[in-house]
This record gives structure tokens, C-alpha cells and sequence, in this order.
């Protein structure tokens, strides 16, 4: 079951740049956990970025602190994720979820999670 409707992603070459976008339900309040997680082979998904929308509270790997950024339009109910100076590391399948959650903490962990996109691939060559 896909609930949210994520498009973007492909490839590019070291140092490129991709913009990941998430089409979200109407929330009527706020409390609610949204974000990026990739997943590679052999791994769970982890969380690359993450953002509680009751404060704005974000919520970063250390790897893509400074070359990514998460970003919400509320009006149009979408999820961005805006990834810059792209690594090889970086390469894998990013998931965008969201879920009702009442504190920032669990924003980082899948189980906070029960709505997700259907993935899409990233695949950045060296």
C-alpha cells in the first residue's frame, strides 16, 4: 500500500545535485514526523533527514549535514528533500514517510512511522 507519492531521483555524476519531492495528505493539526530515509543493500532504512512539524525541529546524518536539506510546503502538502554536492555514498533508495507522532525524538526511527512513498532510486557515480 502506498500512501505518499514521492517522484525525483536518478543518476548523476560526483558533486550533482537532485531534488526529491513528497506528495503528503492535508494535515488538519499538527504533530506529525516527516522524512528521507535510504535504504541499501543488505540494510534497513535509516533516517537521512528528518523534520517535526509542530516546531520546525530537524534532524540530520551526520554524513549529509551541510549538503542536504529538508523542507515542507504546508499549503501544497509537500515534502522536499533537496540534496546538494552528491557523493557516491550517497547512492541508494530514499523512502519519504510521515505519520502522527507527538514528540521530535521519534521522527528519527522507522517505527514512527506507518505512511511511506513507494522509493525512488539514487545512483551517484564517481
Amino acid at each position: 500500500q502506498i500512501t505518499l507519492m514521492q517522484s525525483g531521483g536518478g543518476s548523476v555524476q560526483a558533486g550533482g545535485s537532485l531534488r526529491l519531492s513528497c506528495a503528503t495528505s492535508p494535515f488538519t493539526v499538527r504533530g506529525h514526523c516527516l522524512g528521507w530515509f535510504r535504504q541499501v543493500p543488505g540494510k534497513g532504512r535509516e533516517a537521512v533527514a528528518t523534520l517535526y512539524d509542530v516546531d520546525g525541529q530537524t534532524y540530520y546524518a551526520d554524513s549529509v549535514k551541510g549538503r542536504f536539506a529538508i523542507s515542507q510546503d504546508i499549503d501544497e502538502n509537500m515534502l522536499y528533500l533537496q540534496m546538494n554536492s552528491l557523493k557516491p555514498d550517497d547512492t541508494g533508495t530514499y523512502y519519504c514517510a510521515a505519520d502522527e507522532s507527538y514528540a521530535a525524538f521519534y521522527c528519527r526511527e522507522t517505527v514512527a512511522y506507518g505512511y511511506w512513498g513507494q522509493g525512488t532510486q539514487v545512483t551517484v557515480s564517481s
